[in-house]
């Protein structure tokens, strides 16, 4: 009996723990914070995110790419000394990032997606990333969706596309690998910021600091 109730015990604290662990990432802007929790299921581009946090690159990237209704966008590595008004979204770090794209992540309001261009394998931008804006969907919206493109939502997944919001048309062809958790009110005044034809704000927009938040541990004693 000691031994079960043991055994129960650690396995509670593993799973406590690790519920605690979670990958936080913090960006503070110019127009405040935002923090945006990374997925375990798509490792490879949570661990590329991490590293880069981790190595301060993203500080003073700016978000080049803002439309309302739909994302906002940054991480380009030219955009840190880029000239007003120059076309930006080309730019890398020399290698792409393995698509990870599964039906459980989707483009719900606040999800933290990959950039990328016409890869035939939709391999994503080491660097460059979008949060999505989005707007909501109604039920028939929905179900031409899955006619043309033969994806299924869940209940679930389409009671928030209607409440909240998102864009479920990107869905199977960029992958999710987060979520906002606080700041989407700061995403939306990036979102609703004035832009150029190319959809870069007039005014840069940067991301002043980003950096990985300190994981809690919580443990359960009796």
């Amino acid at each position: 009996m000691k031994r079960i109730l043991l055994s129960l015990l650690v396995l509670l604290t593993i799973a406590l723990t690790a519920t605690a662990q979670k990958n936080k990432v913090k960006i503070e802007t110019d127009y405040g914070t935002i923090v945006v929790m990374l997925y375990d299921n798509t490792p490879l581009n949570t661990n590329n995110m991490v590293k880069l946090a981790k190595e301060h690159y993203y500080d003073s990237t700016i978000f080049h790419r803002c439309i309302p209704k739909f994302v906002i966008q940054g991480g380009d590595s030219t955009s840190k000394h880029a000239k007003p008004g120059q076309v930006l979204g080309e730019g890398g770090l020399g290698y792409t990032v393995p698509a990870e794209i599964n039906d459980a992540n989707y483009h719900k309001r606040g999800a933290l997606g990959v950039a990328r261009d016409q890869t035939p394998d939709k391999s994503g931008s080491a660097c460059q990333f979008y949060i999505v804006v989005g707007k909501p969907f109604t039920d028939a919206e929905m179900d031409n969706l899955t006619k043309r493109t033969g994806r299924v939502y869940t209940a679930a997944q389409r009671e928030v596309y209607k409440k909240d919001g998102g864009t479920p048309h990107l869905d199977g062809n960029y992958t999710v690998f987060g979520e906002v958790i606080e700041g989407m009110d700061i995403v939306d005044k990036i979102a609703n910021e004035a832009r150029d034809k190319n959809d870069r704000p007039n005014k840069d927009i940067r991301m002043l600091k980003v950096r990985m938040m300190k994981k809690k541990k919580r443990f359960l004693f009796f």
